[in-house]
């Protein structure tokens, strides 16, 4: 049984915390693509953690844990997560976590040329993480990566990465004007972040092929949503990874099987961290409000994110390429308290409405449409059963279900494990 979680918007619609409720009935739980540019955030009976790297299936004891070949990890990073997480008394050993051998290696000339990249935009920047993802990517595609699996094999590491050092240089110093990186800082660095996580390495697409073939539950976890992806996102304001639920079979290394139920996850209202059209943003005290209710700081990054009513086209589109079969509405209980909402239904397009998601030069010009929906001025989060909600909570849910046409399974009421509801 393959069960892939994602996201229908821009990321941070509450993967994390989806994840960490419906692991316990999964065996493995696998990261796909990605690295640390964005973060899942899961309070449980032990505190609040936020995930870069690890798989959010890391907080269940039972749980295996797989980083699959369709991401990229930056070894110090890691380290740290780890530490932290060991400190806070989770256990990971090769026995719950399992890092693919294929995966690419963040180095720090990566995060150095992603920052020196973001300054030389100024103000046309993309709005990167500034944590080497999109140069890594680059690097991959252009077969100068470094992955995992080479860690094991040192003295063919050594010879191949003095030849990318040589080819890097050239665009540090001749691109950008900046100091070249040696051969023995970088080397230092992979011997310090990466001895300690050698005995992880391991072919994980054997793993999860004879998982899937006994019989194993196996929980696909994505990175931020459907309109980051780069093929289907708002290009070039996108990651540089398919954040689409299609990808997980092909970046966690068993292309040779199907994804049996697709869980979309997006919010009661909408969030962006980053550059990018953004149709539906509030501005002003209004958005302030929503932004402190809501706590919408990026868990990467702590950078305040741009949000607004909920958006029907955007999220449409969203449900489409994610291919979702149910959705898990989160974060609910954040519009108690208000006498109507609005909801983004259509977008006017230089005098045209249009209720598809538009493209490139449609979308930055694209105006929102909204409508007012009746809002509910009690606290939610106690909720347990449906029949708990208000109607007019209950008429909202029903209403986006209708309008973005996927069945809607969970609403969460409260960030904590228990705090949802099953529809």
């Amino acid at each position: 049984m393959l069960t892939s979680i994602c996201g229908i918007n821009w990321g941070d619609e509450g993967k994390g915390r989806m994840v960490d409720l419906l692991c316990e009935k999964f065996d493995v739980v696998c990261r796909y693509q990605g690295g640390n540019n964005a973060g899942h955030t899961v309070i449980n009976e032990r505190g609040k953690f936020v995930l870069n790297l690890l798989p959010s299936g890391i907080l269940r004891e039972k749980v295996v844990n797989v980083m699959g070949n369709g991401m990229v990890i930056d070894l110090e990073h890691l380290h740290k997560e780890m530490g932290k997480l060991t400190a806070a008394g989770v256990k990971i050993t090769p026995e719950n976590l399992k890092i693919s051998d294929r995966a690419i290696i963040c180095l720090p000339y990566h995060v150095m040329q992603d920052c020196l990249e973001e300054e030389r935009l100024a103000d046309a920047k993309y709005g990167s993480t500034r944590r080497g993802i999109a140069p890594v990517y680059g690097d991959k595609y252009m077969k100068k990566g470094i992955r995992m699996g080479d860690l094991l094999q040192p003295e063919a590491l050594k010879a191949r990465l003095k030849g990318i050092l040589e080819w890097k240089n050239l665009t540090l110093q001749k691109v950008y004007g900046s100091k070249p990186v040696t051969f023995e800082e970088i080397w230092e660095w992979l011997e310090t972040y990466g001895n300690p996580v050698k005995d992880f390495i391991c072919d994980t697409s054997l793993f999860l092929d004879q998982a899937e073939k006994d019989g194993k539950k196996v929980l696909f976890e994505a990175q931020l949503g459907a309109l980051r992806d780069i093929d289907f996102g708002i290009y070039p304001f996108t990651s540089s990874s398919n954040t689409i639920a299609a990808y997980a079979p092909i970046g966690s290394g068993i292309p040779n099987h199907k994804l049996h139920n697709v869980v979309g996850v997006m919010k009661a209202y909408s969030s962006c961290v980053g550059e990018g059209p953004f149709t539906c943003e509030l501005f002003g005290e209004e958005a302030e409000k929503l932004r402190e209710a809501g706590g919408e700081y990026g868990a990467a990054t702590g950078r305040p994110r741009r949000v607004g009513p909920f958006d029907i086209p955007a999220s449409r589109y969203g449900v489409r390429v994610q291919g979702a079969d149910e959705i898990a509405l989160t974060k609910l209980d954040v519009l108690s308290g208000h006498d109507k909402l609005p909801v983004c239904v259509a977008y006017d397009v230089n005098g045209n409405l249009t209720k598809e998601f538009p493209f490139g030069a449609d979308l930055d010009a694209a105006k929102p449409v909204f409508e007012y929906l009746p809002g509910w001025n009690c606290d939610i989060s106690k909720c347990r059963k449906p029949e708990d909600l208000p109607k007019e909570a209950m008429d909202y849910v029903r209403y986006i279900e209708k309008e973005v046409g996927c069945k809607i399974r969970y609403v969460s009421v409260g960030a904590e494990r228990e705090a949802y509801i099953e529809l």
